[in-house]
């Protein structure tokens, strides 16, 4: 076999490979000798068809399959030879059976980047405030007064509020033609809960029982619903009824129907007070954890392998389609063009794939691997989550498509929790939040 390897670029590698003639012809033999057996021609008895006839009828279809076979089978022993250590799957084109019997094709690959990693350890990072202030206590009281309110039906010229529930027919139009999927009759909009939008919601706030409005609204690229994402949707809205939402008063019978722990007011407001902390003590970890990714991806700028970036955008837009088809819906039926998709995704991508690049380069620098008790944490977390056992879980990761994300994931787990422990924690500037993803 020779290999002749031609850079590119940076991290782009052209491999141009040529198997010789004695292995070429073994394989296509093989290959007649097979279909010689199998197939029926007219005016030959089954199995005693002559090569040459196979080869005028057969000659593309065992080529190709012939080929896709070579490639298969040398691909990998090209690489190791050239020392190459790729990144993402190959681009196989150019193949071709020459007429001198050897078979060539290309490869075009990309491998890792080489970098100079800048300092890691010790990284100065805000640590977010985990004291819980009484507006915060005040705000979660509202919450639960909000969830054990009553609705009642609303009189005709009464006026929507915020805490209203809106009982509309919609529909959405963008760029003038309606949206099947931005459709509802009688639909309950919990008006200052968020779970349709905001402004959505707000818009709302005013009309009365019977009254019709149109009114545009802007969707951020990053809203979570992938149909709305990114969108200027105008909305035809009737109002087809207002129930109001009647919230029982703060007092101590109120405490005591939340829980039976609580006496009084007072009791609910420290109970309220404790869960609030332990949830953003809870929190805590995962702020970090994103705000020193955030950190070393800023500071670590170098070329990364754009076929891995392509990789990671078509991970994401499978994990869009699959949202999607839980709901009834494909991209296309959702109005959601792929390549817009791909193009907000791309970004995220990036960023994604230059943080493990940096955190494999730590974990080599630091000797970090993954070792046996960590795998049987990580099967032990997932068991909980999903209510199995730890046997159920390990049957499911026994494919190399599912283990191999889960042990990555572990491992890059375990490499930033290295990280958080070596960081320099400051104290958050009140109103200093950022909003700092991996």
């Amino acid at each position: 076999m020779e290999v002749v390897v031609e850079n590119v670029s940076e991290l782009t590698r052209k491999l141009s490979i040529t198997l010789p003639p004695e292995e070429v012809t073994r394989e296509l033999d093989k290959a007649y000798k097979k279909l010689g057996k199998e197939v029926n021609l007219k005016g030959f008895r089954r199995g005693k068809v002559p090569t040459s006839v196979l080869k005028k009828n057969f000659r593309d279809r065992v080529e190709g399959e012939v080929g896709e076979k070579l490639v298969q089978a040398t691909y990998f022993d090209a690489v190791e030879q050239e020392n190459l250590d790729p990144v993402v799957h190959p681009e196989i084109r150019e193949h071709a059976f020459n007429e001198d019997g050897t078979f060539v094709y290309v490869a075009e690959i990309d491998v890792k980047p080489v970098f100079e990693l800048n300092e890691y350890k010790g990284i100065e990072v805000e640590k977010p405030a985990t004291t819980v202030t009484d507006e915060e206590v005040d705000e979660k009281i509202e919450e639960l007064r909000r969830q054990h309110a009553v609705l009642r039906s609303a009189d005709d010229d009464y006026a929507i509020r915020l805490d209203d529930v809106a009982i509309v027919d919609f529909q959405g139009f963008h760029d003038e033609k309606a949206m099947p999927e931005v459709h509802n009759e009688n639909y309950s909009v919990d008006i200052g809960s968020g779970s349709l939008g905001r402004e959505f919601e707000e818009k709302l706030v005013g009309l009365k029982q019977g009254e019709k409005t149109l009114y545009e609204v802007e969707f951020p690229a990053e809203y979570p619903n992938p149909v709305l994402a990114g969108k200027k949707v105008e909305f035809k809205v009737d109002v087809k009824g207002v129930k109001q939402r009647i919230k029982p008063e703060l007092d101590d019978e109120f405490a005591k129907d939340i829980s039976g722990e609580y006496q009084n007011v007072a009791d609910l407001k420290e109970g309220v007070r404790k869960q609030l902390q332990e949830e953003k003590e809870k929190a805590l970890e995962g702020d970090l954890d994103d705000r020193i990714m955030h950190k070393l991806v800023e500071s670590n700028t170098f070329e990364i392998p754009e076929r891995l970036v392509r990789f990671e955008i078509e991970e994401m837009i499978k994990q869009t389609e699959g949202n999607l088809e839980r709901s009834g819906l494909t991209l296309e039926s959702a109005g959601i063009n792929r390549e817009e998709l791909a193009e907000r995704n791309r970004e995220v991508a990036a960023k994604r794939v230059r943080g493990d690049f940096i955190l494999k380069k730590i974990a080599e620098l630091e000797e970090i691997k993954l070792e046996d008790e960590d795998l049987e944490r990580g099967y032990q977390r997932i068991a909980t989550q999903y209510n199995m056992t730890v046997p159920e879980v390990k049957q499911f990761f026994q494919r190399r498509e599912e283990v191999l994300p889960f042990i990555n994931e572990l491992l890059n787990e375990k490499i930033v929790r290295f990280l958080r422990e070596s960081a320099k924690l400051i104290d958050e500037k009140p109103g200093d939040k950022t909003d700092e993803k991996k």
